[in-house]
C-alpha cells in the first residue's frame, strides 16, 4: 500500500502526516522539520477561510488543497463551469429572444447552438490544458531533466478554474455587461492557473507565466479557427 506524502504549506517540504492522534482523542498538529512551523495549519481552519485564502491566491492555501486533501471534484467542477460558460455565451448571442411555439424549428436550432457553445468551451479548455501540460513536460521534463506529474498538474489546472463559478450570478442576473464579466473572470482564472502551476512545480513565476501564455495562445488559436470554419460554412 502506497504511503501518502503530504507537503508543508509553508516551505513545501514533504511530510508523512499532518497530525498525530494520541489516546483519549488528543490531536497534535505535526511540526515541519525544515521550517519548524505546522505542516498544515489549514486543517484547523473553517472551509470558508480556506476558500477566501484560495481566492486571494495564497500559496499556502493552494498547497493545502492540492497536496493535503483528497478533493476529487475537478471533473464535476469542470463540466459545471463549462455549462455555465456555454449558457452565458448562448444568452449573449441571442439576447432575450423567445419563441412562443414549442414546435418552432428556431427553438431547436437555438438548443443546438447551446450544445455547440458547450463544445466550443470544452475544446478551448482542452487546448489550454494540453498546451500547458505539453510545454511543462518539454521544459521541465526534457530540457531540465526534472519529473512532471501530468495527472496532478491536470487536476490542479481544473481545480484552479473554480473562478468560473462566478459565471453563475451572470447567468442568473442577466445584464448587458456579460463580455466584461467574462473578461474579468478569465483574468482571475488565469491568475489561479498560474498559482496552481507554481505550487505543483515549486517553480518561479516566470515559468508558470510562460506556460499560461502558451495555453492562452493555443486556446485563442482554436477559438479563431472554429469561428473561421463556422463563417466559411455559413457563407457557403
Amino acid at each position: 500500500m502506497t504511503k501518502v506524502v503530504y507537503r508543508c504549506v509553508e516551505c513545501n517540504e514533504k511530510a508523512t502526516e499532518l497530525y498525530r492522534d494520541y489516546t483519549n482523542g488528543i490531536l497534535k498538529i505535526t511540526i515541519c522539520e525544515s521550517c519548524q512551523k505546522p505542516v498544515d495549519k489549514y486543517i484547523e481552519y473553517d472551509p470558508v477561510i480556506i476558500l477566501i485564502d484560495a481566492i486571494l491566491c495564497k500559496t499556502q492555501a493552494f498547497r493545502h488543497i492540492l497536496f493535503n486533501t483528497s478533493l476529487d471534484i475537478h471533473w464535476k467542477l469542470c463540466v459545471f463551469c463549462l455549462l455555465c460558460e456555454a449558457h452565458l455565451r448562448w444568452v449573449s448571442l441571442h439576447g432575450s429572444e423567445q419563441s412562443s411555439d414549442p414546435a418552432d424549428i428556431i427553438r431547436y436550432t437555438k438548443e443546438w447552438e447551446f450544445y455547440s457553445m458547450f463544445g466550443l468551451a470544452a475544446l478551448e479548455l482542452s487546448a489550454f490544458c494540453c498546451s500547458v501540460l505539453w510545454f511543462l513536460w518539454v521544459v521541465v521534463g526534457r530540457l531540465r531533466g526534472g519529473t512532471v506529474d501530468l495527472s496532478l498538474l491536470l487536476r490542479a489546472l481544473l481545480l484552479s478554474c473554480y473562478g468560473k463559478v462566478l459565471l453563475i450570478p451572470a447567468v442568473i442576473w442577466e445584464h448587458d455587461y456579460s463580455p466584461l464579466c467574462l473578461g474579468f473572470i478569465k483574468l482571475f482564472v488565469l491568475t489561479s492557473n498560474l498559482q496552481a502551476i507554481r505550487v505543483i512545480l515549486n517553480s518561479r513565476r516566470r515559468l508558470a507565466l510562460m506556460a499560461v501564455c502558451v495555453g492562452l495562445l493555443s486556446e485563442t488559436c482554436v477559438a479563431r479557427a472554429v469561428t473561421s470554419v463556422q463563417d466559411m460554412l455559413t457563407f457557403d
